[in-house]
């Protein structure tokens, strides 16, 4: 491990806003701080907002400074790359912005039934092979884990370059009798970004650079209990090879 990841690793343990736990409080066991979030780490009653896969944060870092009545925490297992978001929100003198470095599939042992009201899901790995349709973070197995965290009302918001994952996901909501609110398959191209969804990481930055659409969903779980999966026909399509070629051109965040 290089030096620059060590020293990253031991300044990410002083920042206030980063929270590192050991295995065993994610691992079959809930966190101290599920369902004090509001109390215990943010002091206020205000929304909480969740960023999943947010590499260097800066989307969460992004729309916290947008909307400071809401609180915002980036969820990702890289602490390298979070240790930059985490820094700038510390030096910031950030009081609405978390970052939790633990890997998606614990989430439940840090959140309590209603303790969010909305997920922001930005340019995660499509998971393109059929294999790994329940890896996608918009599958049914996700969305029944996101179901027992999110308000009532809670949205789900999906930011990719992947038409694949795109298409998959209205497959999904589609299947599901889900609320969708949003579907747009090019957001800069159809002028339909706005402030917060013009926000552009480095990421998605070399994509925009070699004239690639930028897709949006929004939707919502509403009343649905029952997330069952399901094979996708779309995961057939040819479509995808050309998206496997691509991705191994550029190094995701």
């Amino acid at each position: 491990m290089g030096k620059d990841k060590l020293k990253r690793f031991a300044e990410n343990k002083s920042f206030a806003c980063f929270v590192e736990p050991e295995f065993e409080q994610m691992f079959r066991t809930d966190h101290p701080l599920k369902g004090r979030w509001h109390a215990d780490f943010f002091h206020n009653d205000n929304p909480i907002v969740l960023e999943l896969g947010c590499g260097k944060g800066e989307y969460t870092i992004a729309l916290a400074e947008r909307n400071p009545s809401c609180n915002y925490i980036g969820i990702d297992i890289k602490g390298a790359r979070m240790w930059r978001g985490a820094k700038t929100a510390t030096e910031r003198g950030m009081s609405n912005v978390g970052f939790v470095r633990t890997r998606i599939e614990f989430i439940l042992s840090f959140f309590a039934p209603g303790e969010i009201s909305e997920i922001w899901i930005t340019f995660p790995d499509p998971q393109l092979k059929s294999r790994r349709a329940k890896k996608r973070l918009t599958s049914p197995l996700f969305l029944a884990a996101y179901k027992q965290m999110l308000t009532d009302d809670g949205v789900i918001n999906l930011k990719t370059d992947s038409k694949h994952l795109y298409n998959y996901t209205a497959a999904v909501i589609e299947r599901l009798g889900l609320g969708v609110e949003v579907q747009n398959d090019d957001i800069y191209g159809s002028g339909y970004a706005d402030e917060v969804l013009s926000v552009k990481t480095a990421y998605e930055q070399m994509y925009l650079d070699r004239g690639l659409p930028i897709t949006y969903t929004r939707f919502q779980l509403g009343e649905r209990t029952s997330f069952p999966m399901f094979d996708w026909e779309g995961d057939d399509i040819l479509e995808k090879d050309a998206e496997e070629e691509r991705a191994l051109q550029v190094t995701r965040r």
